[in-house]
Parts: C-alpha cells; sequence; structure tokens
C-alpha cells in the first residue's frame, strides 16, 4: 500500500484524460474517489463530502480540455475538493448570516403578516446571491457579511478599491432585479 501511495501519481495520465480518455478517468476516480470524501469529510458532514466529490468529479470531466495541472494529479485533486469544502463553509456561513439578519429585523414585527414572508425572502436572497457571477458574489458577500470595508475586500482579492465598488454597485443592481417582487418587504426590513 505504501509503495502504490507513493507511485499512483504516474499511475494516471491527466494528458489521456484531457483528451478523452474516459477509461483513464474512470480508472481515476475509482482509486481518488474515496480518499477525497474521507478527506472532505474532515471539513463538512458526510453526505455533503460524497456529493461534493462527485460534482468536482463531473466538472472535471466536463472541463477537463480547460484544466491545467501543474503539480501533481493526486495535488491537484486534493486541493481542488479543499477548496471545494472551504467554498461550501463559506456559502453556509453567509446563508446563516442572512437568516440571521432577517430574524433580527423580524423579531419585534410577529404580529405584521409580512413576517411570513421572510423566510420565502431569505430564500430568494440566498439563490439571487448564488447566481451572482463568482467574483461579484464573493465581494458582494465579503462587504454585506463579512464586515470589511472596501479597501479591506481589495487587498484580499487583489483588486482596486474601484473595481470592488463596482463589483458591488453592479451585485445589487442584479438582486434588484430579481427581488423586485420582494422591494416593499425589503424597504421595510432595511427601515430605508
Amino acid at each position: 500500500m505504501t509503495s502504490h501511495s507513493l507511485t499512483y501519481d504516474r499511475d494516471f495520465s491527466w494528458d489521456r484524460i484531457k483528451s478523452g480518455d474516459i477509461v483513464e478517468f474512470d480508472r481515476m476516480f475509482r482509486f481518488f474517489y474515496s480518499p477525497l470524501c474521507e478527506y472532505a469529510s474532515q471539513f463538512i458532514p458526510d453526505h455533503e463530502s460524497e456529493e461534493l466529490v462527485q460534482t468536482f468529479m463531473v466538472y472535471l470531466w466536463e472541463n477537463r480540455s480547460d484544466i491545467e495541472v501543474s503539480s501533481s494529479l493526486k495535488s491537484y485533486l486534493f486541493l481542488s475538493v479543499k477548496n471545494r469544502c472551504l467554498n461550501a463553509i463559506r456559502n453556509k456561513r453567509t446563508k446563516e448570516r442572512i437568516h440571521g439578519f432577517i430574524y433580527e429585523r423580524m423579531k419585534e414585527k410577529l404580529d405584521d403578516p409580512d413576517y411570513y414572508l421572510a423566510n420565502e425572502l431569505a430564500v430568494n436572497i440566498d439563490k439571487a446571491i448564488a447566481e451572482l457571477p463568482e467574483a461579484y458574489r464573493e465581494t458582494f458577500e465579503l462587504s454585506r457579511f463579512g464586515s470589511m470595508t472596501n479597501a479591506q475586500i481589495a487587498g484580499q482579492l487583489g483588486v482596486s478599491v474601484k473595481t470592488v465598488e463596482y463589483r458591488i454597485t453592479r451585485s445589487l443592481k442584479l438582486m434588484r432585479v430579481k427581488l423586485k417582487d420582494y422591494l416593499p418587504l425589503l424597504l421595510f426590513l432595511l427601515d430605508v
């Protein structure tokens, strides 16, 4: 087992997978699937880790021609799964913050009929944020739920403050369109 684990990178050809060799991909998938699931389960629950690894493997196959593996295949797979786990954790925390924010704004207004739309609104806000382009979504979440200044966000993302401002403005415009049916409730919640 030890000698095999030290040499298995040489057993799989990324070039063959990249060129569409499904048999090679299947061999690689079968070999790495369980270890990747076990690794992912260190970050997220078991049932989520299996789905995450399956989704990643589908992504890997569908985008193989665009993916460059500059390190070892093993390193690439494990690092990619780790990053996806960290993104899943961040997204879950963001959803919890959104739900907490809405609850805090609404808890004293339980008698108001709009309260009963809050869960529906929270789901639609989550969906609107998830549908933003990735760079916009990340910038927006850091701004609204990460309690970071535009300068701090720019430093973390390696972009200019103007880029951060543009992404936040665009995100708000896109979300305003997606959440137009909830605008009266949003204004009420935000006391605008």
